[in-house]
Formats: C-alpha cells, structure tokens, sequence
C-alpha cells in the first residue's frame, strides 16, 4: 500500500498531515470506484471522488460528540484501479487491500461505487474475525443467487455475504419472487427487519442489535434513506428511512458491539446537486465519531 498522504484525502486540507498519514490512523479509507455490474442507473464509480470533495467542507467538531473525530487519524489511500476489472478479479482487489488495513489493526472504510465492492471487504474479514455478521442498511434484499449472468452483482451482495457469516438486514423494502422464496426458506443465518415492520414497533433498533454478533461490518447502501433526501442513487425507492433515525440505530450498534469496519456505497452524483455528497461523507464522518468515541 501506498502510504503517501494524498491531496485529494477525506476532510482534505483542513486534516492537517499529523492525523492522516497511516502510520498513526485508526481509519483508513478506501475508494473503490466501480460501477460495472448497475442495472438501472450508471454513475456510481463518481461517488468516492464527490465524497472526497464533499468532506473538504464538513465541519470537523462533531456538535452531538463534541469532540473532534479527525484526531483518531484518518488514512486516505490513493483510489483503487478497479474499473477495468471484471467482477470476480474486483472482488479479489478490494479483498487483498481490506486484508492489508486488518492486518495493521486498523479499521478499513469503503467509499463506494457499486454495492459488489463490499463483498471483497467482507471476504476479507471474515477471515480475520471468527465471531462475524454483517449489518446490511439497504433498500433493497439483495438476494439474488445470479443477476445478469453474474454471481457477483449488485443484486447478489447478500447472498456472498451469507457464504461468509450472517447477516441482518433492515431498511428493506424491495424484493424479487426469487427473492421472497429464498426468504421463505428461513435460512438460519439471515435476520430481516423490513420497513413494513418497523412502522409503529418502537423495539426494532433493539432487535437489530440483539440479532448481531459480538463483531460487526456494516455495509450500508445509501439507498436506505428515504429518496427525499438521498436522490442520488441507481435504485431508488420510497418510503426510506430519515437521518435522525438512522443515526439512532447507528449510535446503538456501535455502543453495544465492536465495528470492525464498514462501507457506504451506491453514491450516484448528480450534477449540481451536491447535498447527497456532503450527506454521505457527514455520515461517514459521524459513524466514525460514534465508533471511536471514548476510545483511544
């Protein structure tokens, strides 16, 4: 890995060198630009690079931690080079450089891209952490065995994920039949908590959180927020859920469990519409307060 500190990092300039070069960072944040296997809407291998631009404006005292999140370290590696890539060899990329940041004990963040790109991240700590699940923050299941004539979709992420560890999902609420039958086969290691049960259930945070294991990845599609305030996806779809209370399960799972990474994908810039990017990298920025707060 390339541990030159780069122009063009998350927070930008105002993180001076002394809390982003990799030697001292907790965090290390991983552009993958990737957009090969979108079957709406192209456009996602634009998303870390809006990202970056974005967190150059966020204001780096975090008002709900009050603290100052960028003093954990925050790495920002040069972009991987995956967009010539099929999906299988992509995969194996963003695997061997999420396994790199693990072994150096420290916390990889992907920006994506694709929601594919989290199936090598998840490979490569699976690996690493034993006692594993996923959280999956997504509009969509995610269910398929093979879309398009691929295993390795954007609409197969969940499937990869349960070859690995379990997985719990919520913010569901788009399916395929295919997808509903395979449900329907309880297996063992997949929890869903779909919008539709969510809805006037003022414990289902708390039941996110019980179903997880000790160690957790979350991979969050930004299409789990309502349209309304994250237009900036391939695949849409009403009746999403709000910053606040997204933020709410967040704060839950990083206090009661051990994050031992995450990813934020599916970013689709829209030309002059830039409130989706500053959005997600304030989220990005957020988590990693509430990850690391209290921590040294």
């Amino acid at each position: 890995m390339n541990e030159e500190i780069m122009d063009k990092r998350f927070g930008g300039e105002q993180i001076k060198p002394e809390y982003a070069g990799f030697k001292k960072a907790k965090a290390v944040i991983i552009p993958c630009p990737y957009d090969t296997t979108a079957s709406y809407k192209k456009g996602t291998q634009k998303g870390p690079r809006a990202v970056l631009d974005a967190s150059e404006h966020i204001e780096l005292y975090d008002e709900e931690l009050k603290s100052e999140t960028y003093k954990i370290g925050i790495f920002t590696r040069e972009p991987l080079n995956l967009e010539s890539l099929d999906p299988e060899n992509m995969v194996n990329k963003v695997k061997d450089e999420v396994a790199e940041v693990l072994k150096a004990e420290k916390m990889p963040v992907i920006i994506g891209g694709e929601h594919t790109v989290s199936v090598g991240a998840v490979t490569a700590a699976a690996k690493v952490y034993k006692d594993l699940s996923v959280l999956h923050l997504d509009a969509h299941h995610d269910l398929r065995d093979e879309y398009d004539g691929t295993r390795l979709s954007h609409a197969c992420v969940t499937r990869r994920f349960l070859e690995k560890c379990p997985v719990v999902q919520t913010g569901t609420r788009s399916l395929s039949k295919e997808e509903q039958d395979f449900i329907g086969t309880s297996p063992p290691n997949l929890k869903t908590v779909n919008v539709y049960e969510i809805i006037d259930n003022a414990s289902w945070k708390e039941d996110v959180v019980r179903s997880l294991s000790e160690n957790v990845y979350i991979s969050l599609d930004l299409d789990v927020f309502d349209p309304s305030m994250m237009p900036s996806v391939g695949t849409p779809e009403p009746g999403g859920i709000g910053w606040y209370e997204l933020l709410d399960l967040l704060k839950m799972v990083t206090k009661a469990k051990k994050i031992i990474g995450f990813d934020v994908v599916e970013l689709m810039p829209i030309e002059n519409l830039t409130a989706p990017d500053f959005l997600t990298a304030k989220l990005i920025y957020r988590l990693l307060g509430y990850i690391f707060s209290g921590k040294k």
